[in-house]
């Protein structure tokens, strides 16, 4: 199979600027040019003009009135001189005599300066035309005293110098238009250079975290990291997004790593525990009796609901439980869900205040009440004494904010980012003692996401906490 044709992309950029600034050089040359030649032969028809007039002046000037005439010797020499700039004249008197005809005092040099004119016009400049006569009336005392007749190359033609100039002017353009070209291949090559180098660089950290995510769990990760300090925004925002994939891929290792060996450490109590009371019951060390049985039972029903919670955790975090949402009053939830605590507060002396008003919401009711369970439990496992605050409020037109705070021992401030992490415990000798998991606030979270609502706690170690659940009205 034949392999498709590819540029790199510091090349593509390249050429395509260097094409671009190429034709925007050869159309600004290509107007210049234009428009100086149109000035240019406007120059030039007017200096024609002036010319003509400027040879009619010096013939009148060489009229002689006392004779009646002009003075030959000089027209010759005035007509001559011109001659060689491309004007033919011919003088005559007011009788209509030939005072001096160039043509008949030199064809020769007449013909050669028409036919030098003709070749530049035509040769160089390709622009074709003919010798064209213009009279001019010759006044002296506002006396009609003769006339002149110039013949030149029209509609207008090029001196030497003029040519000359020309010339010098388009090899001007043409150095300027190669140094510019030059320059802007040079600029082209060292912008696509910096465009690209980012680019390049993000596609190369994506192909190694690729390729290291796809070998063994046991094999160590390099940290990938590439430089995002860039003027351009979004190229700084490519290394940044590139930067934060690295980042959450390493946090997701982690978390899996310490997933397997949090589950590892929940399953190992219970099943030791059925392992040392099933082999001792069968080596007669302990009787069957229903002592025996009913803790088997117990540590049966504590990997149960760890199964359960973890399976119910896993399905909310990839959202493949569906919502049940109907519409009910969110107080009455907590209501419900705070009476089902007060017996066991009591008995430690607490108490539980409940301050509510009317809230509808659209939600699972069953699930939402899940999660006020979790927190619920939580307040009263870890408050000893003083009381339980139970409040709802509207932050804005669209949501409720579930308020629970507590006057319990608090949650260590460095602890406080991982409390909604799956395993974690802040004590973890009361959370033992208790049978938890540190799974509930997981569960927690990730039931109020899944409504599109938020949760956060605050909190001082001594000083209580306060979870904080914002959920919208109608979702």
């Amino acid at each position: 199979m034949k392999r498709a044709f590819s540029i790199s992309l510091t090349n593509s950029l390249a050429l395509t600027y260097s094409l671009f600034i190429c034709l925007a050089l050869g159309m600004l040359a290509f107007v210049i040019n234009l428009f100086t030649g149109v000035f240019f032969n406007a120059l030039i028809k007017k200096n024609i003009t002036v010319k003509s007039v400027e040879i009619v002046s010096v013939i009148e000037w060489l009229y002689n009135p006392i004779r009646m005439g002009f003075d030959t010797a000089a027209v010759e020499a005035i007509g001559m001189h011109f001659v060689h700039e491309g004007y033919i004249v011919t003088v005559q008197d007011e009788r209509g005599n030939t005072v001096w005809d160039a043509r008949s005092c030199d064809m020769q040099q007449c013909m050669d300066v028409i036919s030098d004119v003709s070749v530049r016009m035509e040769g160089r400049f390709n622009m074709l035309g003919e010798m064209r006569i213009d009279l001019y009336p010759v006044n002296y005392a506002n006396r009609r005293v003769g006339t002149v007749s110039i013949e030149t190359y029209g509609p207008y033609f090029y001196s030497e110098n003029e040519t000359q100039f020309l010339a010098s002017v388009n090899r001007l353009l043409l150095i300027t238009g190669l140094v510019l070209i030059f320059v802007s291949i040079v600029m082209s090559a060292a912008i696509a250079q910096t465009i690209s180098k980012p680019i390049l660089s993000a596609a190369g950290a994506a192909q190694k975290i690729a390729q290291i995510y796809s070998v063994g769990m046991e094999q160590e990760r390099p940290v990938i990291r590439i430089p995002c300090q860039y003027r351009t925004r979004e190229l700084s925002q490519l290394s940044q997004s590139i930067n934060s994939l690295a980042g959450e891929l390493e946090e997701a290792e982690r978390r899996q790593k310490q997933l397997t060996s949090d589950i590892a450490h929940e399953l190992r109590s219970p099943l030791s525990c059925l392992q040392v009371n099933i082999e001792a019951m069968i080596e007669g060390v302990y009787p069957i009796d229903k002592e025996r049985l009913a803790s088997c039972h117990e540590e049966i029903m504590r990997l149960t609901n760890l199964v359960q919670d973890l399976n119910t955790l896993a399905s909310l975090e990839w959202e493949r439980i569906p919502l049940n949402k109907t519409e009910f009053d969110l107080a009455q939830v907590l209501h419900v869900t705070a009476e089902q605590f007060k017996s066991s507060a009591a008995e430690k002396g607490i108490s539980i205040n409940l301050n509510l008003r009317e809230s509808r919401i659209t939600a699972d009711h069953d699930r939402l009440k899940q999660v006020f369970m979790n927190i619920l439990s939580n307040a009263v496992k870890y408050t000893d004494s003083g009381s339980i605050t139970v409040s709802v409020n509207e932050t804005d037109n669209a949501h409720w904010e579930v308020v629970i705070a507590d006057t319990g021992i608090g949650i260590a401030e460095p602890e406080l980012p991982l409390i909604f992490e799956r395993f974690f415990r802040s004590d973890k000798s009361r959370s033992r003692s208790t049978g938890g998991a540190g799974i509930g606030l997981s569960i927690a979270a990730a039931i109020v996401h899944a409504h599109g609502g938020s949760i956060s706690a605050h909190s001082g170690e001594g000083g209580g906490s306060v979870f904080r659940v914002t959920l919208p009205q109608f979702a």
